[in-house]
């Protein structure tokens, strides 16, 4: 599986990101939900130039032109509930793409963490490209599980997971466990998770900095 760290290099995505990550800026609900969407702009516009491109005629006021178009939109996925401002970055780019929406969460309290996936709604993804849209890569099990019952409903041609922070031992997971073609798009690959499955640094729970806590 390919892997792309966009932080590697400096760029203004990096100042989105240490806005998002400060936790008397992230305070600003408003500003931490726009940084969402920022970054999902700036890596709809990475993947963008993995997708299928075709030739294209277009005729301009004064002569027509040869050009490269996105072939087909690819299928947007995302998780529910964090996803969704990040996921409006990606709309705001792919703004003719399909979409679909899977409802996952973690159930906590226990020894080990499982992910519960309760709902799935989504176009057939036969032979298309799709992007699975889910901020925070903790333990890969939400975005395994999330393809296994995308699978349902068609092979996709290619699987870009796109993620904020991932942690190495979920990167290593869905390595070994996804059975798609597939690549992992990410703001930052940060250091590990803690003993309660939560990625250090980290930012949060974008979730709940995002729409507010759950009861």
């Amino acid at each position: 599986m390919d892997v792309f760290v966009l932080n590697k290099e400096n760029s203004v995505a990096n100042q989105f990101l240490i806005e998002l990550r400060d936790k008397n800026i992230q305070q600003d609900r408003m500003r931490f939900r726009q940084n969402l969407t920022r970054l999902g702009e700036v890596m709809a516009y990475e993947i963008s130039k993995k997708l299928a491109y075709h030739q294209v005629v277009v005729e301009t006021p004064l002569k027509t032109t040869q050009a490269f178009a996105i072939k087909q939109q690819p299928v947007l996925i995302t998780v529910l509930r964090a996803g969704l401002p990040y996921f409006q970055g990606f709309l705001n780019y792919f703004d003719r793409a399909d979409s679909g929406f899977i409802g996952a969460y973690r159930k906590e309290g226990e020894q080990e963490l499982t992910i519960q996936l309760d709902y799935l709604a989504t176009p057939s993804l036969q032979n298309r490209e799709v992007i699975l849209i889910d901020p925070m890569l903790a333990t890969g099990n939400s975005v395994i599980r999330s393809v296994a019952a995308l699978l349902k409903h068609g092979i996709p041609s290619h699987v870009y997971v796109a993620s904020l922070v991932a942690a190495p031992e979920g990167v290593k997971n869905i390595n070994q466990h996804l059975s798609v073609a597939s690549s992992l798009f990410t703001v930052s690959m940060d250091e590990n998770l803690n003993s309660e499955f939560y990625i250090v640094p980290g930012l949060g729970d974008a979730g709940d900095l995002s729409f507010g806590e759950k009861i």
